[in-house]
This record gives C-alpha cells, structure tokens and sequence, in this order.
C-alpha cells in the first residue's frame, strides 16, 4: 500500500505558502525516493501569494538541492553528530531505522580498541504520517582536552572519530548560518572543512525541511562527515519552528528531537536558549523565537546566566542569536528589533564581546555598537546567514549614510572564522565562496572588553585583567 500526502503551509517570515509532499510506502524503492524528492524540488519552489506578501529585495539564483540517499543498512547509525556537554564531556547523536537497535557508544584513544563505553537515552516522533527513525543520545566522558577519541554507535557500523577541544587558548571557532543543503552548503562545508576549527557556531535555520521531514534526514546524513568530527552548537531558526496550527501548535519537534543541546546543564528550561563554556569563552545560543520580554522566562534565564560569568575565568563573551538586531539590508528589515529593546541593555552592561546573527542571506560586520549608536564598550554585531541556504542570496542593501554603523557587507555565501590567541585578543575572518576556493574577504582583529579600563569601570564585583602584550602577527 502507497500513498502520496501532501499539505500547504505557510513559510514563516517569508510572505508565501509552501507546498510539502510526503509518499511512503510499505515497500519503497530508492527509485521511488528520488522520484518523491524531484517531485519536493518542483512543488517547494511553487509560491502562492498571500496579501501581505512583499518583494523589496530580489535574491539571485540558488543553485540545486542535494539529496544524501541512505545506503547503511537498518541497525548501522547514520546522521551521526556530537556536541558539547560541560567541560569534559561529548553528546553522540545518531539515528538508526532499526527501532532495537541499542542506545550505546563505545569509545577509546586507539582505533578499534574502545577503553570505555556509556548508553544513553533514545526519542522517536511522528509528525503527520512521517515517523521518525530511533533516535539515540549518549554522553560520554570525561573526556581529556585535545584529544582524538575513536567510537562506535549502536555496537555496530562503522568507526568514527572526533578531537576535543583544547583546555586553554588558543581556540577556534567556525561560524556558519542558515545552512541549508544545496551545493552551496557543500561548498561552505569542504571550506569549513580545511580548517583545523575546533568547535562550529550555527545561529539558526539547519535543514531547511519548513515541515517535510525526510529533508531533515537528508541533512542529518549531509552534515555527518563534518558534525561527527567537531562538536557543533546550534540555535534554532524560523526554518525550525514548523507549527502547524492545532495539530502541530508548538513547533520546534523536529530540531528539539534531533538536535538537543545542553540547556540543562545552563539551568536553562529549553533547548531553544542556553550557555556553554569552552577554553576560556563564554558562549550563549538565545532564542529569537522563545519569549523574551522583561517577564518571559528566556529574559530571567539570559539575566541570571549573564550574572554567573567570571571573566576572569572566561574573559570571552559570545552570543548568538537568528534574527539581527542590526541590519541594513531590505531582507528581514527589523525583525531583530523587538528583542533588541528587550535584551540588548543586559548584554551591554554584561560587556558581550561578539553578537552573532544569521536570518539575512549575507554577510554584514557592523562596528562595537549600542542603541544604534557607535559605542566602544559595546559587542560587535556580525550578520552571517550566508551558508548555503535553497533560497538564494539577499542582494539589497540600504545606500549608506556618512555615520553608517555598518563596516562590511556583502552578498555573497560564505563562513566566519574566529580564532581567539588569547585572554586579550582574537582575530575574525569571513571566506567568501567562489566555486572550488575560499576567498578571504573581510577580517578584523578584536580585543575582549574584559581588559578594557574604561569598560569594565563600572563592573565593582571584577577585577580587570591585566592587558598582555603580544605580536599578533607572531600569534598567527
């Protein structure tokens, strides 16, 4: 018995409907799969006006999906990633179609020889006739800081690996968002990839699936040789909410079964905003699509979690969130704003070093800032939506003013690299992508607000940390 179910749902922020197929069978051929996924490729790209709908800026052609068929058998783990769980220990995801298959990793320093083993817990769900496979979550540890670790997922398949992260400066980040799984994405991806980073920031919109649930597979099993090999931390997108109303009013299913991080472990209630800390840095995934007003339970998490940092322990302080609160391009022009009023005095008076934002598809550095206004005590705010998303690039920008706040912009895909030397210093680069190579096209060199005299004056409860003087080209 087959059946071919499709549904129409609105796109959220985008102004048009889209069209979801989902055809399963008791006995589906590979055949059919491909068939099911064209025929995906052609009814997404079908958009319905609505009456609000608007087209103020005009994005250039995406290039093609790519569809990551499974080819292990039931029981072997696929759409393995890890991610971050406190100081020393790893969270191994993965998802088997075998729904006996055990929740356990095994895991040494030498191939093929495991030294330990840990089992864990397993979630499945259904979304409309989609089920899900098993999916399985397993920490382990403690773990020694970089340190390449080998395991194995479910006591069978194949044997992957992973490096810790280091313990201490210096530490590098790579930075991508709204990633998608077109060619582009690949092309970020084998970017990323050359680079010895050691931990990657994704500030929202993963797969892209907007409700069609096997696209999420398909990502799970593209992103796999990269996220099985680094620890990614990730917050949640617009392309992550997938309500649909009565039946679906929640949203966030999907990516809260898939991908959880360690929101607990922050005394955060939600996997849609937390903390981590790693190798000096303190790092904090808001969610723009959680409640964050002054009563909102996000707010009073964010205030207490901001409280609790030492920055003489971790003098680095990161935030990421999806929608920017700066932005000069016409595509999702002030939807940041909101949560800008709402949240933006904590993060000033915390001293925040970085703000990463993605939902524009471009690049955007903009200058410290505060209240719209050039402030040297304020983070710097970075739009990098730029990953390789199926919708194509936001290539229209407001001309700019004589005071514009905005240093770079550019509309091209691309990735972030922060690399932090040290307690003081770090150094931001952005790579376009042009075909087969990685361009360097916008960098900056950062020095952390922890050590700035005139920044942290009004901080009594700190000491400042002493300014260290370095070669920063030697640090390279």
């Amino acid at each position: 018995m087959s059946y071919i179910y499709i549904y129409i749902y609105p796109l959220p922020d985008s102004g048009v409907y889209g069209i979801c197929l989902n055809l399963q069978t008791t006995n589906m051929e590979k055949s059919w799969l491909t068939v099911s996924f064209h025929l995906l490729t052609i009814l997404s790209s079908i958009q319905l006006p609505r009456s609000h709908a608007s087209s103020d800026y005009s994005r250039q052609p995406p290039r093609r999906l790519i569809f990551t068929p499974h080819h292990r058998s039931d029981s072997d783990p696929q759409q393995v990633h890890i991610s971050l769980v406190g100081r020393d220990r790893m969270k191994v995801s993965w998802i088997t179609d075998d729904k006996s298959a055990r929740s356990i990793v095994e895991y040494g320093k030498m191939p093929g020889k495991y030294e330990a083993s840990a089992t864990g817990e397993h979630t499945s769900y259904n979304y409309f006739f989609y089920s899900s496979g098993k999916i399985h979550h397993v920490e382990i540890g403690p773990l020694e800081a970089g340190t390449v670790y080998y395991y194995r997922c479910g006591g069978s398949g194949q044997e992957f690996y992973f490096k810790t992260p280091p313990s201490s400066f210096p530490i590098e980040f790579a930075v991508v968002g709204d990633l998608g799984q077109t060619e582009w994405t690949a092309s970020t991806l084998t970017h990323v990839n050359r680079t010895n980073y050691d931990v990657l920031l994704l500030p929202g919109d993963l797969s892209y699936a907007d409700s069609h649930q096997p696209l999420w597979d398909c990502f799970g099993r593209l992103v796999e040789p990269y996220a099985s090999h680094r620890p990614w931390m990730v917050t949640e997108g617009n392309h992550e909410i997938e309500i649909f109303p009565i039946i679906y009013p929640d949203g966030f299913k999907a990516f809260n079964s898939r991908w959880p991080m360690p929101f607990q472990e922050s005394g955060s209630t939600s996997n849609l905003y937390y903390s981590f800390e790693v190798a000096g840095c303190h790092v904090i995934m808001l969610g723009s699509y959680a409640e964050f007003d002054e009563k909102s339970a996000q707010y009073k998490w964010l205030k207490g979690d901001l409280g609790k940092v030492d920055r003489r322990r971790t003098p680095w302080l990161i935030v990421l969130i999806h929608a920017p609160w700066y932005n000069t391009n016409l595509a999702h022009k002030g939807e940041g704003e909101s949560m800008r009023k709402a949240m933006e005095k904590l993060l000033y008076e915390a001293r925040v070093d970085v703000v990463f934002a993605g939902h524009v598809h471009a690049y955007e550095r903009f200058t410290r800032v505060y209240k719209n206004k050039a402030d040297e005590c304020g983070p710097i705010h970075v739009t990098i939506g730029d990953g390789g998303n199926r919708e194509g690039l936001a290539l229209t920008f407001e001309k700019p003013t004589s005071a514009s706040l905005s240093v770079y912009r550019e509309p091209s895909f691309g990735h972030g690299r922060l690399r932090i030397l040290n307690q003081t210093h770090a150094f931001w680069s952005w790579h376009r992508n042009n075909d087969s190579d990685c361009i360097l096209a916008d960098s900056l060199w950062l020095q952390s607000l922890s050590v700035s005299r005139q920044c942290t004056q009004f901080q009594q409860d700190q000491a400042s940390l002493p300014l260290v003087s370095v070669n920063l080209n030697d640090e390279l």
